[in-house]
């Protein structure tokens, strides 16, 4: 990877997309080799077994004209593959049939690998778009941090700590009691991420497909249709994309207790004999959010070993079954979250490579009182001053408890719980109070 690409400075627009990503016109502009597709083609004719020029076009998310349609005549100049009728116009409705020599060569592609899908894009042009789309230039302001957090109840002084955390794009150590609201506060980061960047299906390395796009940890973007101009047809100021690409939000990726060293390297799978990108690389341009640090199977060390060059050089190293290692760049903000004494975990080396810490501490009464504030507004449930001052001098200070920021919440769901029993209105006398922190707070 070469690391002389030029960064942008903000959020690409389309039209400068579509100059990075142009659709390719050629078999040369796709950066694969005719023998590859010819191989693709065949593995989804053998697999559905009649389809239409157009239709092959579109499930590799190349163009017809001037790729597959070259790939096609390849094949059937090969005797790999024939016309079987039409149904359509042009050469882009001609059905194509595998033939038995076809099926041979299909079985051999599928030996190789079972991939079928839309054709990958080489690591090259995803590493500089990686770094074109860097999260590192995207810039926030006190605005879109106080918007972004608005449905939580913080201090000035902790949002404008955020703020310049996110800027980093680098990395963010979060620590401090439970249940004071780390994990939703991390989560919220992603708000302040807007934009859309593009990552491919797959990537090509070496012969073998590396699975990128996520349906569930990636969410994609439509585009609404180009608005009609005079005359009817559509009205379009920017040239088509190359369609191996998918318009997505920044990715949020977030892991907890069930994350492994075998989730932070390319998984092989021995029965598509593909490879699925691991979970830094999907966060790529976006945030990784790793909860719960501390409490995953490996030890706190192995997890920190592994991220001491991709904090410190902002690439990281991928390993094929092959043994070869590939170089990705590793360009998000990458959250630590965590319980637990920070100095049980960590050492001060790997400290120093962890550019922001910001301490998530319990809240004050203040703080505590907006919290009730908007979690009985949400409820319906009618907040007097005597019911919060009961609140706090028989649960709080009477029983020599800490104040939570989940306290609300949890106590005015145990009242709900109580008031739907007794089929009433929930509401906060001190009857349902004692009854709902009697059964919150019992000592197990």
């Amino acid at each position: 990877m070469s690391h002389t690409i030029p960064t942008g400075t903000g959020p690409l627009s389309p039209a400068r997309i579509a100059q990075l990503l142009p659709r390719p016109t050629s078999i040369e502009e796709t950066e694969l080799s005719t023998s590859f597709l010819a191989d693709l083609v065949l593995k989804l004719i053998y697999y559905k077994s009649e389809m239409s020029g157009v239709e092959i076009a579109e499930e590799l998310a190349l163009p017809f004209r001037g790729i597959m349609q070259q790939v096609l005549e390849f094949l059937k100049r090969e005797e790999y593959a024939e016309i079987s009728g039409s149904k359509g116009y042009g050469e882009g409705g001609y059905q194509w049939l595998i033939s038995r020599k076809g099926s041979e060569r299909a079985l051999q592609a599928l030996d190789r690998d079972q991939y079928v899908g839309p054709a990958p894009v080489s690591l090259d042009r995803y590493n500089e778009m990686v770094l074109r789309q860097s999260v590192g230039d995207f810039k926030v302001g006190p605005n879109e941090v106080q918007r972004a957090v608005s449905h939580l109840v913080l201090s000035a002084q902790l949002i404008n700590k955020l703020g310049p955390a996110v800027n980093s794009g680098r990395s963010l150590f979060l620590y401090g009691p439970p249940g004071n609201g780390k994990t939703v506060l991390a989560k919220s980061i992603v708000r302040m991420l807007s934009g859309a960047v593009y990552i491919p299906y797959t990537i090509l390395v070496d012969g073998q497909i590396i699975r990128l796009y996520d349906e569930l940890n990636h969410k994609r973007i439509k585009d609404p249709p180009p608005a009609p101009r005079q005359g009817g047809s559509p009205l379009s100021t920017t040239q088509p994309i190359d369609e191996r690409w998918v318009k997505i939000q920044r990715p949020e990726i977030v892991v907890g207790g069930e994350l492994t060293m075998r989730n932070l390297d390319l998984i092989y799978d021995p029965i598509s004999k593909t490879y699925e990108a691991p979970f830094q690389m999907k966060a790529n341009t976006g945030l990784f959010v790793i909860d719960d640090f501390g409490r995953q199977a490996m030890p706190p060390m192995d997890l920190l070993n592994r991220w001491i060059v991709p904090l410190e050089l902002r690439i990281d190293f991928l390993t094929l079954q092959t043994g070869k290692k590939i170089e990705i760049p590793f360009d998000q903000l990458i959250v630590f979250s965590t319980n637990l004494d920070p100095k049980d975990l960590v050492d001060e080396a790997f400290l120093r490579r962890i550019r922001h810490k910001l301490l998530i501490d319990f809240p004050d009464e203040k703080m505590y009182y907006q919290i009730m504030q908007r979690e009985c507004a949400a409820r319906n449930i009618e907040l007097l001053p005597e019911a919060f001052v009961y609140l706090m001098q028989t649960h709080y200070i009477g029983a020599h408890r800490n104040l939570r920021s989940c306290h609300p919440r949890d106590i005015l769901d145990q009242i709900v719980d109580i008031a739907g029993y007794f089929g009433a209105r929930p509401a906060l006398s001190k009857q349902w109070i004692d009854a709902a922190c009697d059964s919150y707070f019992s000592e197990l």
